[in-house]
């Protein structure tokens, strides 16, 4: 009797979600925005710089007179939630922020509601680093690895661009450039480009084999090689604030990081960035509204403001992410467009990780 009841609820839930998402599907964007404000709020799950989103939406808020939360959480906090949820005919995520490569891992259509209802928008992005998003999450954060300079130690026509160039550098400026290898993604994104770009390595092929691991071993040299002439820094905020203070003259580092660092005046302003020509990896963040939703049309509302190209426009100004809208005025960045053609995608699961694992044990520990 009780597996019964327990399938019945399930089966009611399943059936609340598709009534919620089928509403506003049948409906006008003005009728959408008319329940919006009455449902008069939304919440917002997003693991960072939640303190500055929560002033960031003052002007969505005042726009429509809905209450944006941002709560306090983590990533893995809220990648929980979502999945334990999933079940509950309504759940306490409006608006889910995730990592736009984790989408592959999970069934977008059994989780988040379609977005076919926003207005139409040519600028939007679904499809970034090989992962797309359907019709169920947008991209509205970018971000992007590369290296952090000292342009008064080292002229933008100097800077490395290729492996042979990095390996110059370390030769003629040895413990002038600098790499975390732990705590944060700059200085994995450098040497696991370098190890792609010098071994040949397929890094979009997920398989951790020992023979997949074997033909990075050119690229485990190279860096053996020229052991003495690098640093190993302990983090990416290490890493920027040792070129910002003048010991290092380059670093890897994330461009919103950076930029954050100096809106804020922890670092020097007059640092640059740019992203070398072998390639250095960058990707982004989505968002979706859960199936169970406890305020769709709030949240169908919210998702259409942020992924705006004004609102576009104003998180590259105010935080340095690259913009996710083609629409946006991306002047405010750290590189030009051009650059970005330099972009890679991360490498694929679980060979990424067994790379890191190599790494650390043929390099680091070596050292």
């Amino acid at each position: 009797m009780l597996k019964k009841l327990m399938i019945s609820a399930l089966a009611m839930a399943a059936s609340a979600h598709v009534a919620a998402a089928a509403d506003l599907s049948t409906m006008s964007w003005e009728e959408i925005v008319a329940q919006a404000k009455q449902e008069g709020e939304v919440t917002w799950y997003v693991w960072y710089f939640q303190d500055d989103f929560r002033r960031a939406v003052q002007s969505f808020e005042d726009e429509y007179g809905i209450k944006v939360d941002v709560p306090v959480t983590t990533l893995d906090g809220n990648t929980q939630k979502l999945m334990a949820e999933k079940a509950r005919p309504t759940g306490d995520i409006d608006v889910f922020a995730w990592d736009w490569n984790l989408l592959p891992t999970i069934d977008k259509a059994s989780t988040f509601m379609p977005l076919t209802m926003l207005p139409k928008d040519e600028g939007r992005v679904s499809n970034m680093v090989g992962v797309d998003g359907g019709d169920y999450a947008l991209a509205f954060w970018g971000n992007q690895t590369g290296i952090a300079y000292d342009p008064t130690k080292i002229d933008a026509a100097d800077l490395p661009q290729t492996t042979a160039d990095f390996a110059a550098f370390w030769q003629a400026h040895p413990g002038k450039f600098g790499f975390n290898y732990e705590n944060g993604g700059a200085g994995p994104s450098f040497y696991e480009n370098v190890l792609r770009a010098v071994s040949g390595a397929d890094f979009s092929d997920g398989s951790d084999s020992q023979e997949h691991l074997d033909q990075l071993q050119p690229g485990i040299d190279f860096f053996n090689s020229y052991a003495d002439d690098y640093v190993i820094t302990a983090s990416n905020a290490d890493s920027i604030t040792r070129v910002s203070d003048g010991e290092l003259w380059l670093a890897p580092a994330w461009e919103d990081h950076l930029a954050g660092l100096q809106k804020r005046g922890e670092v020097r302003d007059d640092l640059k960035f740019y992203i070398p020509e072998m390639g250095m990896s960058g990707g982004g963040n989505a968002v979706a509204i859960p199936l169970n939703a406890p305020h769709p049309a709030a949240a169908a509302v919210f998702i259409n403001w942020l992924t705006s190209p004004e609102t576009q426009t104003m998180l590259n100004r105010d935080f340095g992410s690259a913009p996710k809208n083609a629409a946006a005025d991306d002047s405010n960045a750290l590189v030009p467009n051009a650059e970005r053609k330099f972009s890679t995608a991360w490498g694929a699961q679980p060979f990424r990780s067994a790379v890191e694992t190599l790494f650390i044990e043929d390099v680091v520990q070596e050292r």
